[in-house]
């Protein structure tokens, strides 16, 4: 078995079809089922079934999964190393990051690591939970994920990087549409902007998401509480979220990630006077990660330095 082999078998994996992982490979598919059926041999299990003309994994595949990714980041790691002698030149972030984190701080950071190395690429794929999160990173399919909870999440043999809490905004369309009435107060302390209550939302068509994220539970739970408002749209993917907004057909609750955005865009955006808080935290493995990614993670660790909101002396302490 060599790093070939799996890389082959990682290509089938993704595409569950020989042709198409071929031509990913951009190598004859009868090479590519030569070098299959000699790893099954090696192995002595089959790694596929073959039923009809399509192909499903067997239960000694799924297990290979995961530590066929290891060693072919690890060789990756072992390549990196070696171009960047003086320094690191070139490599690849591999990060998958839900939609709110993904607005902000994943731009900012990103913005800062390309700036710090110019040659490297950041790929993000996307997950809409944090477990899917936790275990694109388990399974190997990913080295950082970057995730928001309302508790710290539970993610044993990983590493987790608090970065920044999240508050609530209510994003709403431009003056010219659709607005809840918001009684004439004092702005909030810090953002400038007018503050709302939950009893504020009545009257209000709002745009929610799937069920499982913060924001959903918290319109659930203002519904709950007898407030005359209204579900209009539930949307799968949060990005189409703002568009809707901006068209007029409603409100949406979203993290203060989404705020420059939606305000840059001609949304109305204010604070929601709620408890509930959006915990942004980095999630990586505890093993060696490559150079591409220890370098990004210290590009983190650099922002929550610079972020960290500074403890009050008091005047004993002086």
């Amino acid at each position: 078995m060599d790093v070939r082999q799996l890389t082959y078998f990682l290509a089938v994996v993704e595409t569950m079809n020989f042709g198409r992982a071929a031509e990913q490979l951009h190598i004859a598919q009868p090479s590519l089922s030569q070098a299959i059926g000699t790893l099954e041999r090696e192995l002595g299990v089959p790694l596929f079934h073959r039923v009809g003309r399509g192909i499903v994994l067997s239960d000694a595949g799924a297990q290979l999964i995961e530590p066929a990714r290891q060693v072919v980041r690890d060789l990756e790691a072992a390549r990196a190393a070696a171009r960047s002698a003086r320094g690191l030149q070139r490599g690849r972030v591999e990060l998958v990051a839900m939609p709110s984190p993904a607005m902000e701080p994943l731009a900012t950071l990103i913005r800062d690591f390309t700036a710090a190395y110019p040659a490297m690429t950041v790929t993000a794929d996307a997950a809409f939970t944090p477990e899917e999160v936790i275990q694109a990173v388990k399974a190997g399919r990913a080295e950082l994920g970057l995730l928001g909870a309302a508790t710290p999440p539970r993610a044993g043999g990983l590493r987790i990087l608090p970065i920044e809490d999240q508050t609530l905004v209510l994003i709403s369309p431009p003056r010219s549409g659709e607005s809840p009435t918001v009684p004439a107060r004092g702005r909030a302390a810090g953002s400038g902007r007018v503050p709302v209550t939950r009893e504020d939302l009545t009257g209000a068509r709002l745009i929610v998401s799937k069920r499982g994220s913060l924001m959903r539970q918290f319109v659930d739970d203002v519904l709950a509480s007898g407030v005359d408002a209204r579900i209009v749209v539930e949307v799968e993917h949060r990005t189409s979220i703002l568009p809707m907004v901006l068209a007029g057909i409603g409100h949406a609750v979203m993290p203060t990630s989404w705020a420059p955005l939606a305000e840059r865009a001609g949304a109305l955006v204010r604070d929601i006077e709620s408890s509930s808080v959006l915990r942004i935290a980095l999630v990586s493995r505890t093993t060696a990660l490559t150079p591409a990614a220890r370098a990004f993670v210290e590009c983190v660790e650099s922002y929550v330095a610079e972020h960290r909101t500074p403890v009050p002396v008091r005047p004993q302490d002086r």
